[in-house]
């Protein structure tokens, strides 16, 4: 029996403790960040994952693990912002914006859950690669999503794909700190 609900909360202890510090540093200036703003940051961070796969070269080095972290970051924010909306100075201190990140990743576990439960934890059969490859399908989801302006006809949410790419980012590490 795997232990996927510690493993998932190792990993987001890392991603929220990288958060924090960068409150400590930065305050909140993401708050003015728009949706598309930080879609475009996910997807330079997807993409350069799958450079680091596909490519033998590093010529930066930072590995895949940082931009996991980085998508699943960025995944809470966007989450925030759609909860919070968009503001024109930052307006959270750390501990509210702790709080924020801290109920976004409850909700989002819990849809891992659900979904881990009624797949038999699929993904565990998956490789890193195809995580990568989903994320960057939820990216592209999402901004077709924005270029639709949030509508939707038969589609989930754009939320829904935040929390999607969260989890995947997440079965990810998982899998990387295994490989370890």
């Amino acid at each position: 029996m795997h232990h996927t609900s510690q493993q998932y909360d190792q990993v987001i202890e890392q991603c929220r403790s990288l958060f924090s510090k960068k409150m400590k540093d930065y305050g909140s200036a993401w708050r003015i960040l728009r949706l598309s703003s930080l879609t475009d940051q996910i997807f330079i961070k997807a993409q350069r994952i799958r450079s680091l796969q596909q490519n033998e070269v590093r010529k930066v080095n930072e590995g895949e693990v940082s931009e996991f972290i980085g998508i699943i970051n960025y995944s809470v924010m966007a989450l925030i912002q759609i909860e919070k909306g968009i503001v024109e100075q930052p307006d959270l201190s750390l501990d509210q914006a702790v709080a924020l990140y801290n109920k976004h990743v409850e909700v989002t576990k819990q849809l891992m859950e659900n979904k881990n439960h009624d797949y038999g934890e699929a993904w565990r059969d998956m490789r890193v690669s195809s995580l990568t490859d989903l994320i960057l399908q939820k990216l592209l989801r999402v901004k077709q999503i924005e270029n639709n302006e949030g509508k939707t006809l038969v589609s989930e949410g754009i939320d829904a794909n935040y929390q999607d790419m969260i989890n995947y980012a997440v079965f990810a590490l998982i899998h990387l700190q295994n490989k370890k």
